[in-house]
C-alpha cells in the first residue's frame, strides 16, 4: 500500500479528473488524499474525502485573451496561489508523509515541496497547453515563463543548480488526452497520455429531464464557470444561432442567468445555471456541444462520440480547438467574431448526416460569420466517434494509476 498526495488548484476542473483516479487507486488499496483549499474541495469531494487544508483566499479574477490572458493566469493566480500555498504545503507534506505527490501544473508550489523533501512526484497535466510546449515558436513568451518559475525556486530556498521545470516532472507526466488529438508528435519516455478521466457526478434531480424532446436533435451550450464575465455577448448570439436553426434544434444551455437574453430564449430552450453534462452524454442526449475548449469538456463529448463547435477564450483553448479541428471532430469559430448565421452554419456542418439534409445551404451562412472550416462535405460525427475510441484507448484511470504504482515503486 501506498500514500498518494493530490496537490491541486481551487478550479473544478481542475480537481474532477483527480476524482476518477483517486477512486481506482483506493480500489487497489492505496490511501490518497488532496490538498488545497478546503472551500472549494469538500463540496466537490465529499464528506469521506481526506482533505489536507493550506487555507483559502480569493484571486485576482482571470481576464483578457491571447498572450494577455496567459500573463493573467500566472501573475494573477498560479504565482500568488504557489506563494500561499508554500509552507502550509510543507507541513502537509511532513505530517501526511506521502510516497507520491502527483502535482497538477497550475500547482507548481507542490513540485517544489517535493524535491524539498526528497520526494517522487508525478505532473497532472489537464489541459493543452503545458503538454507539447506550443511556445517554442515564442521564446519571448517561453522566457518569461521560465522566469516566473525560476524566482518561485529561489523563493522557495531551492538551490539554483538543481532547477528543473515544476510545470514537468522528470519521472512522470499524466496527461489527460491521447494522440488522437495531440497528433503523431512525439513525447519524452515519462509521458503517458492516458485520455480523459471520467467520473460519475452527483445526479442532479432539479434538471427538467421531462422537457427534452426526444424527436429533435439536441445541442448543449456551455463556456464553463469562468468566462461568465467575458461570454454576455456570445451567448446572445449562440441564441439568436440556435434560433436560426428552427424546429431541428433544442437548445440545452448550462450559464449564468444574467448572461442571457432571456427574453430571446426560443420556448423550448432548457436553460440551467449547471446542467449534468456527463449524464447526458452517457445517455445519449446530446447531438452536439458548442463550448470554448476547456479539455474536460472537449475529453468527455468525445469520448462519448459527441462533435463539437469550439470558440476558445485563452489559455489552453484555441490549441484544443486547433486540434479538434484538424482531427475533423468538430469546427473552431472565433469567440469575439463569429456572427448568429456563421455559429448556426457551423452547427448545422457538425449536425449533418451523409444525405440527411440538415447541412443545405451551409455555404451562404458560412461566409456570413467567420469561421475556420470547410462549409460543407465531412462527416463530423463519424470523425468524433473515431477520435474518442482514440482518447479511450489511453486506459483513463486504470493506467494513469498502473503509472503512479509503478513510480511508487521505485520510490520505495
Amino acid at each position: 500500500m501506498s500514500r498518494f498526495l493530490l496537490v491541486v488548484p481551487p478550479l473544478a476542473g481542475h480537481i474532477h479528473p483527480t476524482v476518477g483516479l483517486a477512486r481506482e487507486l483506493t480500489a487497489r488499496g492505496h490511501q490518497v488524499a488532496w490538498t488545497g483549499s478546503e472551500a472549494v474541495l469538500r463540496p466537490l469531494l465529499g464528506p469521506d474525502a481526506t482533505v489536507l487544508p493550506t487555507g483559502s483566499r480569493i484571486f485576482r479574477a482571470q481576464s483578457g485573451h491571447g498572450l494577455g490572458a496567459l500573463r493573467t493566469l500566472w501573475e494573477g493566480f498560479i504565482v500568488p496561489y504557489a506563494r500561499f500555498t508554500a509552507k502550509a504545503l510543507d507541513r502537509v507534506v511532513t505530517e501526511y508523509r506521502p510516497d507520491v505527490l502527483l502535482v497538477d501544473q497550475h500547482t507548481p508550489a507542490g513540485a517544489l515541496t517535493a524535491h524539498r523533501h526528497g520526494l517522487s512526484w508525478a505532473s497532472l497535466a489537464p489541459g493543452a497547453m503545458e503538454i507539447g510546449r506550443p511556445f517554442r515558436a515564442l521564446p519571448k513568451v517561453e522566457s518569461w515563463m521560465t522566469d516566473q518559475l525560476t524566482a518561485l525556486w529561489l523563493r522557495a530556498g531551492l538551490p539554483p543548480r538543481e532547477y528543473l521545470d515544476p510545470r514537468f516532472s522528470p519521472e512522470l507526466v499524466l496527461a489527460l488526452t491521447a494522440p488522437a488529438l495531440t497528433g503523431a508528435e512525439p513525447f519524452p519516455e515519462q509521458y503517458a497520455l492516458v485520455g480523459p478521466i471520467l467520473t460519475e457526478r452527483p445526479a442532479d434531480p432539479s434538471f427538467p429531464w421531462e422537457r427534452l424532446d426526444p424527436a429533435r436533435r439536441r445541442v448543449l451550450l456551455t463556456m464553463g464557470t469562468l468566462a461568465a464575465d467575458v461570454s454576455a455577448d456570445f451567448h446572445a448570439r449562440a441564441v439568436r444561432a440556435l434560433a436560426l436553426l428552427g424546429d431541428h434544434v433544442q437548445a440545452v444551455i448550462a450559464a449564468p442567468t444574467q448572461s442571457l437574453p432571456l427574453a430571446e430564449l426560443p420556448s423550448d430552450a432548457v436553460a440551467v445555471e449547471r446542467a449534468p453534462v456527463l449524464e447526458l452524454m452517457s445517455r445519449g442526449l446530446l447531438d452536439a456541444v458548442v463550448c470554448h475548449g476547456g479539455m474536460n469538456t472537449v475529453g468527455e463529448a468525445l469520448s462519448h462520440s459527441i462533435p463539437l463547435v469550439v470558440a476558445p477564450i485563452r489559455h489552453d483553448q484555441p490549441f484544443v480547438a486547433a486540434q479538434v479541428q484538424a482531427a475533423g471532430a468538430g469546427l473552431r469559430v472565433p469567440f469575439a467574431r463569429v456572427t448568429p448565421p456563421g455559429l448556426a452554419a457551423a452547427l448545422r456542418a457538425v449536425l449533418a448526416g451523409p444525405g440527411d439534409g440538415l447541412g443545405d445551404g451551409l455555404g451562404d451562412g458560412f461566409r456570413d460569420g467567420p469561421c475556420d472550416g470547410p462549409a460543407e462535405g465531412p462527416d463530423y460525427r463519424a470523425a468524433a466517434a473515431r477520435v474518442g475510441a482514440g482518447l479511450r484507448s489511453g486506459g483513463g484511470a486504470p493506467v494513469a494509476a498502473d503509472r503512479l504504482e509503478a513510480l511508487a515503486g521505485r520510490a520505495r
